[in-house]
């Protein structure tokens, strides 16, 4: 079996031999070179061809983020972002998964000295991920929120909830949804795979350039209408409790549920319970099956489902999972989703 190339590019010499220890014990993968800065990294590409990039996000002579639009937009490369635990860190990565990375991973720290035991699998999933530029377009964001905006004097929300589920892929997904989301949209709550640390900045950065008010999911939040609440990563789930139109967020600490803490399928599952036929299920890019069982219950309880197509997918996975069981009623690209969604809760 052919093993998947991985070039290390980090400033640190223990930086790179930790990564490349981590690589190194899978034997399905292979760290064929590594490089301190974004110019030795250009060479390397270029002499290795390489399957897999792990770049860290604070480089010397050029920023990581800088190195990756380079990449992404002259030779697209599949690319693991390795963030250290700061707020600059966090900030940077979300934007380096905006612009094309395929998925982050923090750097060890006390008390989570084991966190690159994830890396081997994150980079098989990178590998067999669609690398392509994404640039994200400012201007045509703004646009789309100035769009949505100006929807809101027609759009009038019909009291269903929206609940979301995505995984590798998901930044971009995300933001290409909610772009499309008046100030006054459903209530939405988002369950996306990411780790702790990058949630919250996540979630500023779609509060910045969305139109409804994004935040960070709490314990006992009331979902309101304009409002989108995204699961924080660790370990809770979020849910969706209440009765008669009066639903709150639920943080519920428990263990893994499909390999994810946060997971889609418990989300999904307590929109069910809680909601029964008065909300709209979508499943975005992402590895595994999480969140195919939970779609599946809500399409059978009497919810309008939307799934992401092939073509448009980073990973190809939690939508095909959910197309095969025969959870999603109606099937996008990634364009469409969000004003399908609108169009759908719309009491007019």
């Amino acid at each position: 079996m052919k093993k998947v190339k991985v070039l290390i590019v980090d400033d640190s010499a223990t930086m790179r031999a930790l990564i490349a220890s981590a690589i190194s014990a899978d034997p399905e993968l292979e760290v064929v070179g590594e490089a301190g800065d974004p110019y030795e990294a250009r060479e390397a590409i270029k002499a290795l061809n390489p399957d897999v990039v792990t770049l860290d996000v604070e480089m010397p002579k050029m920023t990581g983020l800088e190195f990756l639009e380079k990449v992404m937009r002259l030779r697209p490369t599949p690319v693991i972002m390795v963030s250290t635990l700061t707020k600059r860190g966090a900030d940077e990565t979300i934007r380096a998964l905006e612009i094309g990375a395929i998925d982050c991973i923090e750097k060890p720290r006390p008390g989570n000295e084991h966190n690159f035991e994830e890396l081997p699998f994150k980079v098989k999933i990178a590998a067999s991920a669609k690398a392509r530029s994404r640039a994200f377009d400012r201007t045509s964001a703004s646009k789309s929120a100035s769009d949505a905006a100006a929807r809101d004097v027609a759009y009038v929300p019909d009291g269903r909830v929206v609940a979301i589920g995505a995984s590798t892929g998901g930044v971009e997904a995300l933001i290409e949804v909610l772009s499309h989301f008046p100030p006054n949209c459903p209530p939405t709550v988002i369950t996306q795979h990411m780790p702790q640390s990058f949630t919250q900045s996540f979630a500023q950065r779609l509060d910045r350039l969305c139109a409804a008010s994004v935040q960070q999911a709490s314990n006992g939040s009331r979902l309101q209408v304009g409002h989108v609440y995204l699961a924080p990563g660790g370990n809770a789930h979020l849910e969706v409790l209440g009765n008669g139109g009066d639903y709150r967020c639920r943080l519920r600490v428990s263990d893994r549920v499909n390999g994810h803490c946060p997971s889609v399928d418990v989300l999904f599952n307590s929109v069910v319970k809680t909601c029964g036929p008065n909300a709209v299920g979508v499943i975005l890019t992402g590895m595994g099956r999480d969140g195919a069982a939970g779609l599946r219950a809500m399409r059978d309880v009497g919810c309008k489902t939307f799934g992401q197509n092939e073509a448009s997918s980073i990973v190809y996975g939690m939508p095909k999972a959910a197309m095969e069981l025969g959870a999603v009623q109606t099937q996008l690209s990634l364009e469409r989703i969000g004003s399908a969604i609108i169009s759908e809760t719309s009491a007019g």
